[in-house]
């Protein structure tokens, strides 16, 4: 074999080919054996049921939407579960307790209505008797789910509008951009052609973050340079949505504070341009609110609805510092529809609301 290198002087081609058929010849079926006969228990084996260990060890099993949601009220839980039960320990409901309850109630931002329907509930059946902790909490996750329940409801797309379009509002902070980052992968997993449009023309981050989310989810964004006028922007958006048969269009709007009067009068404005492109749209307007924020979510939720047609809510920030009996509140006073609520900033942090669920993670004992 050393012939075919060294017998004679080869060209540069012939020296190639030579050690290739050596290389079939000898150590090809060598390497097949030691492959064949070692490798797999004394190499590969080893490498594997090592690498299976590591994954086993540092992978954790991905928690149930209930369990994240759980954490994320467990502020406003352990406010109300401990007051309960330091209030009603061996104690019969008369006067004073009613009182304190309501305060925990109000405290606990479940707002006035809930807290006084609740005492004015329990005076009916109960004054004057012993009433262990477990009878007030049932009584409130009753309450509070038959409040919530007529509130619950989807975010309905008709299919029979193209592009159908959503108009997203909210002030600074509450989470809008990401929200419709998580609403556009949701639509595109089930099949929907989406377009996002940047009408937050304020802000270049917000730009570019909502940019980051179209990407991510593989969707197109309509942007224009910062400060451009955010109602030609959303004109723009729709005349390129009909164009590229998109189904949903989601269309952000520069963070508003409500005390603004300025920035509200815009969103006026966008809300006409918008109506001139097609006078049925928007056709959602959804308010993202920050849970964190309490009573201030009521307000913003008042004066949204003043300017602009809020057809639905999305409840964001349920992260274990959130004031989630806000959501209690808010549904009492404006009966508007919850679609969406979210704990998190992945993108399976963002689910359909569940009334009884909700009520559950807010009120009951023994969720871990």
């Amino acid at each position: 074999m050393f012939k075919k290198l060294f017998g004679k002087k080869k060209k540069p081609d012939e020296v190639v080919e030579a050690v290739e058929e050596l290389v079939e010849e000898i150590v090809e079926p060598i390497v097949q054996d030691i492959v064949e006969e070692q490798a797999i228990e004394e190499i590969v084996e080893p490498v594997v049921e090592q690498v299976t260990e590591t994954v086993e060890v540092k992978a954790e099993p991905k928690k149930s939407w209930f369990k994240r949601l759980t954490q994320g009220l467990s502020k406003s839980n352990n406010n109300l579960v401990s007051g309960i039960g330091g209030i009603f320990t061996k104690r019969k409901l008369d006067d004073d307790t009613l009182e304190a309850l309501e305060d925990i109630l109000i405290q606990a931002d479940l707002g006035t209505e809930t807290a006084v329907r609740i005492c004015e509930g329990l005076a009916a059946t109960s004054y004057d008797k012993e009433i262990e902790p477990e009878e007030i909490r049932q009584l409130l996750n009753k309450e509070i789910t038959q409040i919530l329940e007529p509130v619950a409801k989807p975010l309905v797309i008709d299919a029979s509008i193209k592009p159908f379009i959503i108009l997203m509002t909210g002030v600074n902070g509450a989470g809008k951009t990401t929200t419709i980052g998580k609403m556009a992968q949701k639509f595109q997993a089930e099949g929907k052609k989406v377009m996002l449009a940047a009408g937050d023309t304020f802000r270049a981050a917000a730009v570019e973050q909502l940019a980051i989310w179209g990407e991510r989810a593989g969707v197109p964004v309509v942007t224009a340079p910062q400060g451009s006028d955010a109602a030609s922007l959303a004109f723009e958006a729709i005349a390129k949505a009909r164009e590229q048969d998109i189904d949903i269009l989601l269309i952000d709007t520069a963070g508003r504070l409500q005390n603004r009067t300025e920035l509200m009068d815009e969103l006026e404005k966008i809300v006409r341009v918008i109506r001139k492109q097609d006078a049925t749209a928007p056709h959602a307007s959804l308010l993202v609110l920050d849970a964190t924020t309490g009573q201030n979510a009521v307000n913003q939720a008042q004066i949204f609805a003043e300017k602009v047609d809020i057809s639905g809510l999305v409840m964001t920030k349920l992260d274990g510092t959130a004031k989630g009996g806000i959501l209690v509140a808010i549904a009492a006073k404006f009966g508007l529809p919850v679609h969406y609520i979210g704990v998190g900033e992945s993108i399976d942090d963002l689910e359909p609301f569940d009334a009884a669920e909700f009520a559950d993670a807010l009120t009951q004992t023994n969720l871990q």
